[in-house]
């Protein structure tokens, strides 16, 4: 944990206590004591210091000062999902690179069992996103939404903020401009057996732009790091 996010509901009268495992890094990895500061964070809010009040059994008592606004996450992306164990180790690390909005929708080769994963229900996953913000030292919480139906999803496309990018790796490739600072990039990404001609073009229609990593054949996690690590920002 690099910042470490408090729930608002935790925090009273500027104060949070806690005994969870984020108690156990600041004892144990921190060697937190009494008077140290910490990074910390308020989940979808502010970021700033924290001060140790006590540290007592377990239990972590912390004066909270969050002023400061979090960076700002910087990108979408359209996901035809990967196995449910698979989804649940990307979602960290795509929190943690600057997820602002992740849309799960339906494809030709998406596994149909996987629309009834437990990994879907707010309660599983939102600790997940919730680790890779603390991994990154950020605040503000993606939000997930489900389309099953890919059609209903391109027609219901925001208009483009920044750049569409979809992830495949055959056939006419067109230059991607660099995205310009504090505009929103939208990836594509398909899944484990990758997008169909037909869908790839379908997104083209709305204004994606193909892009390849290259010959190899990539898994989900690794092809999601990798393109997404193309276009960030310093």
């Amino acid at each position: 944990m690099n910042r470490i996010l408090f729930e608002r509901e935790e925090i009273e009268n500027g104060v949070a206590k806690i005994g969870d495992a984020r108690a156990a890094h600041i004892i144990d990895v921190l060697g937190g004591e009494a008077g140290q500061e910490l990074k910390i964070g308020v989940v979808d809010g502010k970021i700033g210091t924290g001060r140790i009040l006590s540290v007592e059994g377990g239990q972590v008592e912390v004066a909270v000062d969050a002023g400061i606004e979090s960076p700002a996450p910087w990108f979408d992306l359209v996901l035809a999902p990967p196995r449910p164990r698979v989804f649940k180790r990307i979602l960290p690390q795509l929190a943690a690179l600057g997820l602002r909005r992740l849309t799960l929708t339906g494809a030709k080769k998406v596994e149909k069992d996987f629309w009834g994963a437990t990994i879907l229900r707010r309660e599983n996953y939102r600790p997940l996103l919730i680790e890779g913000l603390q991994q990154a030292g950020t605040s503000i919480l993606p939000e997930i939404q489900v389309e099953r139906s890919f059609r209903r999803l391109l027609s219901q496309l925001d208009p483009a903020e920044g750049p569409r990018i979809v992830a495949h790796p055959y056939g006419n490739f067109a230059d991607v401009p660099a995205p310009e600072p504090g505009r929103i990039v939208t990836f594509a990404v398909g899944p484990e057996g990758g997008w169909t001609e037909a869908e790839v073009e379908a997104l083209e229609a709305k204004g994606f732009l193909r892009f390849s990593l290259g010959s190899r054949i990539l898994r989900t996690d690794t092809a999601l790091v990798a393109l997404i690590a193309k276009f960030m920002q310093p």
